[in-house]
């Protein structure tokens, strides 16, 4: 394609992503400094649109941000008032005694929030603040100046399916910042490729992942109890991958109901989705479920990697923020809190060296505030949690992993084994399909379990059909001719909308099929392809799921 002329926006500040991270930073550059010019972009329909966590939110980095937050009407009300944890068998279950938990697995003074919700709400704070935000405007590219990260290209439209301007093309703007901070969430488009040309994650271990399945679902009151928490590991993945579940008991009757599994499992024949709509069907679950409805669905992937997984969080003109780092606590099941700390952070590193006049330089501020700083403090006790778990399985690594959380808690964060290694990625842990047997799942009895394509209806994702695949192989041949001999081709697996597919002619040829429609924006495909052949970018702005309230 020729090369494309753009109107050009300047601001002091861009930030590409409405999480909590991105909107943390926005409000506190204008707490700040109100003459600041800060634009923050979404590639949702609207704020909240592409957001899903649990989530039980620890509310440290908004007691910084907003500390009256309380009296200003937060959609945050729903209090933790009881704290379980089980390990599950196929038909029954063993209550882990509160008692054994460090400290900082304990979730009293937390609270059940839909993320969804309280980040519209921050976007609302951040509006009356002078904060520009334009939703449905994916940043699909970088621009640099030099080395120095100086923008970013949104509002593409129009595009025909071979990426050739279409009738309608509008070739979209360049916003252009003194600083752009990186807020994408977990294995971000451009955050991806900052790490790769900024050499960000050299000396640090390989990141982590896991696949995060929710559904929301509204029960009978007699089942319901506020406040209450439930996580559980054990059945049914056993031995064959990481993993876990969350049952949280929010208001009007709702379960956030959520399942993760690490995506560094070996067996190809594994399939997420299936095992989630498996666990359903534990009668612990099932009688809370029984007599309710389902009413949302959707998937994203969670870092994992942690402490010794961060890339360095600066580079000339940029930052990143929040999960795009890859700042959550794994054995809490929490990030949102480190999020918005990070974007306060860079939002106080960045306001200082645009007033003194060092704007464009790295932010080594923001990196020694993430690493001194309470996200540190956060992060460094549970280091080895992950790497535990993946060398010795669940149950040894739950014994050792608590030893090792209950000594960093005694020693203020020294540790009993030094900083683990992680190893492979999650793409290498994937071994050859012969090593394994398939793995017979239950079909989904439409009442507590459901098909996936059934499911994905409740994510409300639509996609443009006329636009590119934003689903990107970069050897086409590579899922037929060794994908498929070598490991079952596991894309039509682990993805948890049914966007892959081998399909087979009349003459049983296989094809590999795109249903691009159906992504729920998970990233999953982007981390766990074998042979790291698929790359997820951004469709045109809006696009993707539309989540009410996850």
């Amino acid at each position: 394609m020729a090369e494309i002329e753009r109107e050009r926006m300047d601001y002091d500040v861009v930030i590409v992503g409405g999480g909590p991270a991105g909107l943390s930073a926005a409000i506190r550059l204008k707490q700040l400094d109100p003459d600041l010019a800060v634009v923050l972009l979404e590639k949702g329909s609207e704020i909240g649109a592409h957001i899903l966590s649990g989530a039980v939110l620890d509310p440290v980095g908004l007691d910084r941000l907003l500390p009256d937050w309380r009296e200003r009407g937060a959609p945050i009300t729903t209090k933790v008032t009881d704290d379980r944890f089980y390990l599950l068998g196929e038909g029954g279950q063993i209550r882990v005694p509160n008692w054994t938990m460090p400290p900082l697995m304990k979730n009293h003074d937390n609270y059940i929030v839909s993320m969804g919700n309280v980040c519209r709400w921050l976007a609302g704070i951040a509006e009356e603040l002078g904060v520009e935000i334009f939703p449905g405007m994916a940043a699909s590219e970088a621009v640099y100046d030099g080395e120095r990260l100086s923008g970013v290209v949104v509002g593409e439209f129009g595009l025909n399916p071979d990426r050739t301007p279409g009738p309608n093309y509008e070739p979209g703007m360049e916003l252009h910042g003194k600083y752009v901070f990186l807020a994408e969430g977990a294995r971000g488009h451009l955050t991806k490729r900052a790490i790769i040309r900024h050499g960000l994650a050299e000396g640090r271990e390989p990141q982590k992942y896991g696949i995060g399945m929710k559904e929301i679902w509204e029960i009978r009151p007699q089942a319901h109890r506020p406040g209450q928490v439930t996580h559980t590991m054990g059945w049914p993945l056993g031995n064959n991958a990481g993993g876990g579940s969350f049952m949280y008991h929010a208001e009007d009757n709702q379960v956030y109901l959520g399942f993760v599994v690490h995506l560094n499992y070996e067996n190809p024949y594994l399939d997420p989705y299936r095992e989630f709509q498996q666990f359903k069907h534990h009668p612990l679950i099932a009688d809370v479920l029984r007599g309710g409805r389902r009413v949302a669905y959707g998937a994203r992937a969670i870092t994992e990697g942690g402490w010794q997984s961060l890339p360095k969080l600066v580079f000339p003109g940029g930052a990143l923020l929040g999960c795009a780092a890859g700042m959550v606590n794994v054995p809490r099941i929490k990030g949102n809190h480190n999020a918005m700390l990070s974007g306060i952070h860079a939002a106080e590193a960045a306001r200082e060296a645009i007033a003194a006049g060092r704007a464009g330089d790295e932010l080594s501020a923001y990196a020694e505030a993430v690493e001194t700083g309470p996200i540190a403090a956060d992060l460094r006790p549970v280091r080895n949690v992950k790497p535990l778990w993946s060398s010795m399985g669940a149950t040894a690594s739950m014994v050792l992993g608590g030893i090792d959380m209950w000594t960093s808690h005694w020693l203020k964060g020294r540790s009993l084994f030094g900083t683990r290694k992680h190893g492979k990625t999650d793409a290498e842990a994937t071994q050859r399909a012969e090593h394994f047997e398939p793995i017979d799942y239950p079909k989904p009895d439409g009442v507590l379990s459901f098909d996936r394509l059934t499911n994905v209806a409740y994510s409300f994702t639509n996609h443009a059909e006329d636009q590119p695949c934003h689903l990107v192989l970069k050897d086409p041949r590579i899922p037929i001719e060794i994908n498929l001999p070598r490991f079952d081709e596991p894309a039509q697996r682990y993805c948890p909308a049914g966007v892959y597919e081998v399909v087979r002619d009349e003459a049983g040829a296989p094809r590999f099929q795109i249903n691009f429609q159906n992504c729920v924006h998970c990233k999953t495909c982007d981390i766990k392809d074998p042979l790291q052949n698929i790359e997820w970018t951004p469709p045109q702005g809006g696009d993707g799921p539309n989540y009410p309230n996850m």
